[in-house]
């Protein structure tokens, strides 16, 4: 037998009160990457306690990498890495890992990484992270799946991605830090996330200008020491709960949150009806009506993250009108879609656009979540939903949301973690 875990949500709930927005899981997996690139201590605050970051830690183990953690930070050593090889038993399940391969091949020169998975939401090839290492002067093969890279030393050089790619920045930058002589990364993400990877590596002494542009400079140096970093807010948390006010009704504050990265998102729920009050570390929210619907174009920051798209087509699915939604970053990003579907949502598909008529009400019944942002819309869509909704393979939730059940409840919904017992 093997346990199994789902929620049950009795939605339309009145939500009232304060809750603390966590690490951002995304800041969060390329910081703790990048302990690698120094024997020195790495002291990490505010890292969240998801199943993501977990994965990231027994990865680090896995190399050698000490970790230690206390109810406020988590302390890394790499001093005494044994191993240079990521092993596809960790790595199948969360693309993140890739983002090893930069800091083992410009610390130790050599790196051997499976091939990533993760969420199957579309493809997200690595072909621009080895284009780019090649450039630098890695020697990269893949055998029996496997990334297989060798160099003596990276040389700085001019690199320019044909895609703008968060991992692939994220890599490329880390890598730079110990290469020699400089590396001008064009083309680069600009998401807040690449910013707080770089504002941790400038901590630990390496040298970069423009990161949060699309043209990152990087000059070399021999040596990065240890760092003691707090990791910022998630803004795409602090907009899932937003959402779900915006499908419910009430009035939430948001704590330890940075307003100024989340301007597309607080433009699109201020169109939805929801009333924001913008502080420096905190948001005041109001809801007491239905949502007006609201057209979603999602692209590279500093436009509106793909990572919201689903759960502000939950909110759309009960708005008062027909809304619209193109998805233009992965291409099978809609697989929440028969799910809300399943609560009685009015969703046409076609290609990667979306038709939403928004409907009175949803209604309860049992859905699956089917990757970690689907399963973010149908809790939103649960909340707003009459009846219970019980939402079955929660573990992609863990992947990116700390304790969300646990919060909501803070707040007034009626939500609860059942625990199953299921034949293997």
């Amino acid at each position: 037998m093997v346990s199994n875990e789902e929620l049950h949500v009795i939605g339309q709930s009145i939500l009232h009160g304060e809750v603390y927005v966590s690490g951002a899981k995304n800041a969060a997996l390329p910081i703790l990457c990048a302990s690698l690139l120094t024997p020195e201590t790495i002291v990490l605050k505010n890292v969240p306690e998801l199943n993501d970051v977990k994965t990231v830690i027994e990865l680090l183990k896995q190399f050698g990498v000490k970790v230690s953690k206390n109810p406020k930070e988590i302390i890394i050593q790499s001093n005494d890495i044994n191993n240079t090889e990521a092993s596809y038993d960790l790595v199948k399940t969360m693309r993140a890992s890739i983002l090893v391969l930069g800091p083992l091949i410009t610390r130790f020169g050599e790196a051997k990484v499976s091939l990533p998975g993760g969420c199957s939401i579309g493809q997200r090839p690595i072909d621009q992270h080895i284009k780019c290492l090649k450039a630098m002067g890695a020697e990269i093969q893949i055998e029996h799946g496997f990334v297989i890279a060798k160099s003596k030393r990276l040389k700085g050089t001019y690199i320019k991605p044909d895609m703008i790619t968060v991992t692939g920045t994220e890599n490329l930058m880390m890598a730079a830090t110990l290469a020699k002589g400089q590396t001008i990364l064009d083309n680069a993400a600009c998401e807040p996330e690449i910013v707080d990877l770089a504002n941790f590596l400038i901590k630990m002494g390496a040298k970069i200008n423009g990161h949060g542009t699309n043209r990152i400079k990087i000059d070399g140096v021999d040596y990065l020491g240890g760092a003691d970093y707090k990791i910022s807010p998630d803004r795409i948390e602090a907009g899932t709960f937003m959402c779900a006010l915006a499908a419910t009704s009430g009035s939430i504050t948001l704590l330890d949150v940075n307003p100024l990265e989340m301007t597309a998102t607080l433009k699109k729920l201020h169109e939805a009806g929801l009333q924001i009050e913008i502080g420096n570390n905190w948001l005041k929210c109001n809801m007491y009506k239905r949502p007006n619907p609201v057209n979603i174009n999602t692209s590279e920051y500093p436009g509106l993250a793909t990572d919201m798209q689903a759960q502000f087509m939950a909110v759309n699915t009960i708005a008062n009108g027909t809304s619209f939604i193109k998805e233009n970053i992965f291409e099978n990003r809609y697989m929440h879609v028969p799910e809300l579907k399943r609560l009685g949502a009015n969703i046409i598909i076609d290609g990667n656009n979306s038709i939403i008529k928004g409907v009175n009400y949803l209604s309860g019944t049992i859905v699956k979540a089917t990757d970690l942002r689907a399963s973010a819309s149908l809790v939103i869509a649960a909340l707003a939903a009459k009846g219970e909704t019980r939402i079955e393979s929660i573990y992609h939730l863990d992947r990116g949301y700390e304790k969300m059940e646990k919060k909501l409840s803070m707040l007034g919904a009626n939500i609860k973690r059942i625990s199953k017992r299921i034949a293997e």
